[in-house]
C-alpha cells in the first residue's frame, strides 16, 4: 500500500514539473524542484532569463500559480525563481537551446550548432563535456552523432558530479534526441591528484645533482 502511495506521489510530482516546463517552454526553464514545509508547497524554477520567467509585474508567475492550484489542489503554493547565474555549465539549457537551433535552422547545420555550443562551454571553463545528437542526421537513416572534448568522467562516485540532461528537437525529417554531459571546473573529484610544484621543482634539482656528480672507480687488487 505504502509502494502504491510513494509512486503516486512521484508520479504527480513528475507531471507538475511537466506542466509547468511547458507552460514556459523549451529554453527558459532548466529544473524545477518542489520542497514541503510546514506552512505549504514551495516550488522553485530554476532558470537563465529570470525576466521572462516573472513577466509584467508577476503575471506569468500568478498565471502558473493558478493553474497548478487548480490542477493539483494545492492549499498554498508559493512560486520562486532561482536565476543561473553561469548557464554554460548547466546541461539542460545547452541541450534545449541545440534543440532549438534544429527545429529553427533545421538538421543539416547539426555539426554547426553542437561545435558552437562545445566551444561555448569550454571556452567557459567546462572541465568536459560530450554532447550526443540522435536521429535522421544528415540522411534518412537513425543516426548517432557524438561531440566531446575535455575531461568527463562516466564511472564510479565522481561520475555523480556531471551535470547530464537531454532534450528533443522536432524536426521535418523527424524527431532528434540531445544528450548532453558537461563537468564544471566547480566540481568536487575525490580521485584527483594535486602536484607539489615546489616539491616537484627540488626532486627535479637532486636528481639532477646524482646525475653530474662523478663515479669514483674502485681500486682493483694486483696479483703476485
Amino acid at each position: 500500500m505504502e509502494e502504491k502511495q510513494t509512486v503516486k506521489f512521484k508520479k504527480e510530482e513528475f507531471a507538475i514539473k511537466e506542466s509547468v516546463k511547458k507552460m514556459l517552454g523549451k529554453g527558459k526553464v532548466s529544473k524545477v524542484r518542489i520542497e514541503y514545509t510546514p506552512v505549504g508547497e514551495k516550488i522553485i524554477i530554476s532558470t537563465n532569463k529570470p525576466g521572462l520567467i516573472i513577466g509584467k509585474g508577476g503575471e506569468k508567475l500568478n498565471e502558473i500559480t493558478e493553474y497548478l492550484r487548480k490542477h493539483f489542489k494545492f492549499e498554498n503554493l508559493h512560486l520562486d525563481v532561482e536565476e543561473i547565474t553561469e548557464p554554460e555549465f548547466d546541461a539542460q539549457i545547452v541541450a534545449d537551446e541545440i534543440a532549438l537551433g534544429l527545429e529553427r535552422f533545421g538538421p543539416l547545420k547539426f555539426k554547426i550548432l553542437a561545435y558552437r555550443s562545445l566551444e561555448k562551454v569550454m571556452k567557459a571553463g567546462a572541465l568536459g563535456c560530450e554532447i550526443r545528437l540522435s536521429g535522421k542526421l544528415p540522411s534518412s537513416r537513425a543516426k548517432t552523432w557524438r561531440f566531446a572534448q575535455g575531461y568527463l568522467k562516466k564511472t564510479g562516485d565522481s561520475s555523480k558530479v556531471v551535470d547530464r540532461a537531454q532534450s528533443r528537437a522536432e524536426t521535418k525529417p523527424g524527431t532528434v534526441g540531445i544528450k548532453v554531459s558537461i563537468l564544471s571546473p566547480r566540481a568536487v573529484l575525490k580521485d584527483k591528484i594535486f602536484i607539489n610544484e615546489e616539491l616537484k621543482e627540488k626532486l627535479k634539482m637532486n636528481q639532477q645533482e646524482l646525475e653530474d656528480k662523478p663515479v669514483k672507480k674502485s681500486k682493483r687488487s694486483k696479483k703476485d
